[in-house]
């Protein structure tokens, strides 16, 4: 009972909570899509880029962890091309209420950097140290689930055929914000 009790609490205070997502000891997931492109509009293409990833709060608006990067598009008769990426992510969200634009959303900046490559099926490729970095914009559906927005420069220099390639993509996607270990504390030490 005690259990189940400490896991309502819990619910309520994610669900209610009016900054609670974006504060120390919160984990953050999920993930963000570009270059959509199922051929719809230029038949025998496919054109997709997956990001997810993973961050943990250490402070009030500010997330480390780590994302991974795929991307793939083919075209009939073109072959595949095809990005990959690993490493590590920061994200910054500001002072509270100072980037607020409407209810329930905020700005953000992001930035990674790690090991990418860009594998065209024509032209040079590059593998190597890959950099990322950009504004975004997220909005809150709940208190605990994110639909953003993030403009993003990648730029990736190393060894291959081609020594540096870059690229700027407009990602959609979502994050969920989970309390850590330390507010399920709090909140069991509130209720004892």
């Amino acid at each position: 009972m005690k259990k189940l009790t400490l896991t309502f609490a819990l619910g309520i205070a994610v669900m209610f909570g009016a900054n609670a997502q974006i504060q120390k000891g919160h984990v953050m997931m999920g993930a963000n899509i570009s270059r959509i492109n199922f051929g719809l509009d230029k038949p025998n293409v496919f054109d997709l880029e997956i990001n997810p990833k993973a961050a943990w709060f250490v402070q009030d608006g500010l997330a480390l962890g780590g994302d991974v990067l795929f991307g793939l598009s083919t075209q009939k008769g073109g072959g595949t091309d095809i990005n990959y990426g690993i490493g590590a992510l920061g994200r910054y969200y500001g002072a509270t209420g100072a980037n607020e634009v409407v209810n329930n959303s905020r700005f953000f900046g992001e930035a990674t950097v790690g090991i990418n490559g860009v594998n065209p099926a024509q032209g040079g490729s590059t593998n190597g140290l890959g950099i990322s970095f950009g504004p975004g914009f997220t909005y809150f559906v709940t208190p605990s689930i994110g639909l953003e927005g993030l403009l993003k420069y990648n730029g990736v220099v190393g060894f291959g055929s081609s020594a540096y390639a870059h690229k700027l993509s407009l990602g959609v996607g979502f994050q969920i914000y989970l309390p850590g270990k330390s507010t399920a504390r709090k909140v069991e030490r509130d209720m004892n």
